[in-house]
């Protein structure tokens, strides 16, 4: 797959199906995305697909408003999920947050391609912005290792804050200024 084909899209109903066997809590991806928070059961899982499934036939999209789906833009085929979430509306302050659900599509540069589109969008959308983070955990090199890559800076290291098969990692917040990311040299 060439990166230069990845796209973001919002939600379609007809995702729903794809989404489930790609968020399933059996998936690998769940190592690595927030291991240290309740993990979502299969039947979980089911209702907020369903819930899901009659806000899009009901017309309520609000529920993906904050939240763009990464795909291959020659197949559709769904690789992975782009969000944000306000930390502080009142200081414009958003964090972000990228999974790619497909493992078969782990360490090929996508989730470099798709936050850099992400960020850009967002800053593009929300003008009044001062600020974006990223928080992980210090067991997620890759992680680690593309929120350098995009030139955020890290900012705290909440030492022993998580808690992951009984061995304690640190919580690493990232951020990127505005006027920083629209300044950067690719």
């Amino acid at each position: 797959m060439r990166k230069n084909k990845i796209i973001l899209r919002k939600m379609k109903l007809n995702d729903l199906d794809a989404y489930y066997e790609l968020t399933h809590p059996s998936r690998a991806y769940h190592q690595f995305n927030g291991p240290y928070f309740k993990k979502q059961t299969e039947s979980e899982l089911k209702v907020k697909l369903q819930e899901w499934r009659i806000s899009f036939e009901s017309g309520d999209l609000s529920f993906i408003n904050n939240r763009m789906l990464i795909v291959d833009g020659v197949t559709d085929v769904l690789i992975g999920e782009v969000s944000w979430y306000w930390k502080s509306e009142e200081t414009n302050w958003m964090e972000i947050g990228i999974v790619i659900f497909n493992d078969a599509y782990w360490g090929k540069g996508i989730g470099y391609v798709a936050l850099q589109k992400w960020i850009d969008h967002l800053f593009a959308e929300f003008p009044e912005l001062v600020r974006l983070g990223l928080t992980t955990w210090s067991g997620n090199k890759r992680m680690m290792q593309l929120s350098e890559k995009l030139g955020m800076k890290l900012e705290a290291v909440y030492r022993n804050a998580r808690i992951v098969a009984a061995v304690y990692y640190d919580s690493i917040s990232y951020g990127v200024l505005k006027p920083e990311w629209l300044e950067r040299v690719e």
